[in-house]
């Protein structure tokens, strides 16, 4: 009795592990063209904005600060859950169209920024100057996720892709609040 029951601990300390294995809530039949497009396109969008993160410590305004560590806390895993939905759907994480490209300049126009753009802000002091052009940029960025994001839900079919443009949309939009309240011009 003993062994059976150990065994069974042990087939349920199994089942848990693997079940905690799962890296999407999606499944490979469940998507279209338009939820590959979606995730293609915001993995380097989040990427761009974890790299205005990372140079947002310049700026003397801890509202900045703030909203960096938080957009960085949120976009990495959903990063990680993108790539996983389309690794489990056996696609490149690259649109076919993108390869050898500088996919800053590419995707210019839905919110990222131009490589001249990112260089310029890179390339700016710790002053006010700084802070307003992060957050004009950072603005501008989230208002193309948002845009991106409402393109889904038109058009995709896969549930978490799209319960993942739902959260895009309130999350980025509070922030686009957030970095207005702050009084800095755009």
């Amino acid at each position: 009795m003993k062994t059976m029951l150990t065994g069974l601990v042990l087939l349920l300390l199994v089942s848990a592990c693997a079940g905690g294995t799962k890296r999407s809530d999606s499944s490979p039949s469940d998507h279209n063209a338009a939820d590959v497009e979606f995730l293609q396109q915001m993995i380097p969008h989040h990427e761009q904005a974890l790299e205005m993160t990372e140079i947002a410590g310049r700026s003397k305004a801890t509202v900045v600060i703030e909203l960096a560590d938080r957009i960085e806390a949120g976009q990495q895993p959903e990063i990680e859950r993108m790539r996983g939905w389309l690794d489990d759907w056996d696609v490149d994480e690259r649109a076919a169209a993108e390869h050898g490209s500088d996919r800053h300049d590419d995707m210019a126009g839905d919110g990222m920024m131009t490589r001249a753009q990112m260089d310029e802000l890179e390339s700016m002091g710790d002053g006010s100057a700084f802070t307003s052009s992060w957050i004009a940029m950072m603005t501008e960025h989230h208002e193309g996720a948002i845009a991106m994001a409402r393109t889904e839900l038109a058009e995709g079919s896969n549930p978490a892709a799209k319960k993942l443009a739902r959260e895009i949309i309130a999350t980025q939009q509070r922030e686009i609040d957030e970095m207005s309240a702050t009084g800095v011009s755009r």
